[in-house]
């Protein structure tokens, strides 16, 4: 998939109405909500380390293990990838590399955040942040470094849980100012927060529905009603995966076989089609002797 041919996310966040973005974190998860017709992407940085390493997103995984997987994500969508980018994997120099290897990748959107390094996962307690300053730095070279403008900066900060609301919204108002396109205060502790939020800010903001994490999960009306632009949904998938797997690896373990396992499974062939064994197939057609 081209940049050329790939739905512009600039364009979409123009729209009033809300844009849903699952998390996604392997080639799997991608292909499925791609082909559900989802009109963007997230690929979680939790439960890509998740997945990819068997690592906490604790800030072990480095800018190569994570730009590989952008690519991998981007090649198999056609709807606009957004992609975690943590910390930017060091200062300001390493943010540049990250933005020009995001976008190279075929991410439509980085998402940079103001922890300090290892970060954690932005529902977990005992997050620090870096000082405004080192942000604006890091937000002012990520704009710079981008080839086209169609390549998005989110900023984030996390700071609400350790230094306050009124911190977080004066450290988001600085980032829109350095030049942000959308921005993302992360893990509110309720309804009313998030509408100070959203009266606080004319640019589209990020909210994080993170089941069993610190902000209310909202439906799709209230979130439009309070000013969200973007609803990102990064551990759904990987819940629910982990828990079908459980199930069935369990009674795989019990029994020593998977007749009469009670679980729900993807036809065989139909999987196959998703992966693209169909062009296998007629590769094969045409080329085999």
């Amino acid at each position: 998939m081209t940049e050329r041919s790939r739905p512009s996310l600039r364009r979409r966040l123009a729209s009033k109405e809300l844009l849903v973005a699952p998390g996604v974190f392997d080639g799997i998860s991608a292909r499925i909500a791609d082909q559900l017709g989802f009109e963007a992407l997230y690929m979680t940085g939790y439960g890509t380390v998740a997945s990819h390493l068997g690592l906490p997103d604790a800030g072990i995984a480095t800018f190569s293990d994570m730009v590989g997987r952008v690519a991998i994500l981007a090649k198999a969508i056609r709807a606009p990838l957004i992609a975690d980018g943590d910390t930017g994997y060091g200062g300001p120099l390493n943010v540049q590399y990250a933005v020009r290897g995001y976008e190279a990748a075929g991410a439509a959107a980085i998402q940079l955040e103001d922890q300090e390094f290892p970060k954690k996962c932005g529902h977990m307690l005992g997050r620090r942040v870096v000082s405004v300053e080192d942000m604006v730095d890091k937000i002012k070279v990520a704009v710079a470094s981008r080839d086209s403008d169609e390549f998005l900066i989110i900023a984030r900060t996390d700071a609400r849980t350790t230094l306050g609301l009124d911190e977080a919204l004066r450290r988001a108002d600085a980032y829109a100012k350095a030049g942000a396109d959308i921005l993302f205060v992360e893990s509110p502790e309720s309804i009313e927060e998030m509408r100070t939020i959203g009266r606080r800010f004319d640019r589209p903001l990020v909210a994080n529905m993170v089941e069993g994490g610190r902000t209310p999960i909202a439906d799709r009306k209230t979130l439009e009603d309070i000013g969200y632009s973007i609803a990102i949904f990064p551990a759904l998938g990987f819940l629910a995966a982990g828990d079908a797997l459980r199930k069935v690896y369990g009674y795989l373990r019990e029994h020593g076989s998977s007749v009469g396992v009670d679980a729900t499974l993807y036809n065989f062939g139909e999987f196959g089609d998703l992966m693209g064994f169909g062009a296998v197939v007629k590769f094969d057609e045409t080329y085999r002797r």
